[in-house]
């Protein structure tokens, strides 16, 4: 992962020290956020369990209303809103997530990782904060997203200090079957049968890794990569995998899913608390803004208003 620093300061392309740009008490920051506006790149890892997602909902609490919360405490600023390479659901974990944030360019940058750490539960760090790059959209900007999900087939289930990070299937799977499935749906492709759809939003992605192997301590891993995804994508493949590997189906009845394109009540979605968010990729500074032009061209809903 490419760690900002915790100062706000060192170690990010083009980026000046606080008394270089305005003094000690602010910060001019780089093409892409508005005048008079400094944008922040945030990397962050949680644990998921507690959560009712990433994204901010009333009544609820989520990853987005706890980090927005602290930050509005710490900078006490009115309101603040953060957008997030990748928006993940109830139970799911990040130890990679990366957000921005336009704050106001009089903000004190030095020891904001610190202080905002210190206000956040525990279950919520916040491991990088400084400038964020010229053109940098944590969303838009990024090449692809990776996860990993975890499953334990043995006959106790998941190891006790892993449970919340682990799905435990009581019954042998078999894991070389499930990598052969898991060739079928590499590549681009729409993934209408594995997504829930949403109006006037594309579900053709491009699936860059489905890679499934055991670890050391036998733990069952499917390792996930794509240029984005679609809500429950990761679990709705794992979930065809696991009938897969429980010998329920053949090793090309995910492909055959995938080719029908539309949901199949046989695809149990796999449990959200088995999932983490392990790497989200960009280009090189130099080609964030153009990477963050295309993308919105393909991404962003266009409903019959325009």
């Amino acid at each position: 992962m490419n760690r900002r620093s915790f100062t706000g300061v060192r170690g990010v392309t083009g980026a000046r020290s606080l008394t270089e740009a305005r003094g000690p008490g602010g910060f001019t920051g780089p093409p892409g956020a508005a005048d008079g506006l400094v944008r922040l790149r945030l990397d962050i890892g949680y644990d998921g369990t507690g959560f009712a997602g990433w994204a901010r909902q009333p009544g609820q609490r989520t990853v987005q209303g706890d980090i927005e919360d602290g930050l509005m405490r710490v900078t006490r600023l009115s309101a603040v809103r953060l957008t997030v390479a990748g928006r993940t659901d109830a139970g799911v974990h990040a130890r990679a997530q990366v957000a921005h944030v336009d704050l106001p360019d009089d903000v004190v940058l030095g020891g904001l990782a610190r202080r905002l750490n210190g206000v956040l539960d525990r279950s919520v760090r916040i491991t990088g904060l400084g400038p964020a790059p010229a053109g940098f959209d944590a969303r838009f900007s990024a090449l692809s997203r990776r996860y990993l999900y975890r499953i334990s087939d043995a006959p106790y289930g998941a190891a006790p200090l892993r449970r919340h990070d682990t799905y435990a299937i009581p019954r042998p799977l078999d894991a070389d079957r499930m990598r052969h499935a898991a060739l079928h749906l590499i590549g681009e492709h729409d993934f209408a049968a594995f997504c829930r759809r949403r109006e006037f939003s594309t579900t053709r992605r491009t699936l860059l890794r489905l890679d499934v192997s055991r670890d050391p301590e036998g733990v069952i891993i499917a390792d996930v990569e794509a240029d984005a995804f679609c809500h429950s994508m990761v679990r709705g493949l794992v979930g065809s995998l696991v009938a897969v590997g429980e010998g329920r189906k053949g090793a090309d009845w995910p492909g055959e899913v995938l080719a029908r394109g539309m949901r199949d009540p046989a695809v149990t979605v796999a449990p959200a608390h088995g999932l983490t968010l392990i790497e989200i990729r960009y280009p090189p500074d130099t080609d964030l803004a153009t990477r963050a032009a295309e993308t919105r061209k393909v991404r962003v809903p266009t409903t019959p208003s325009g």
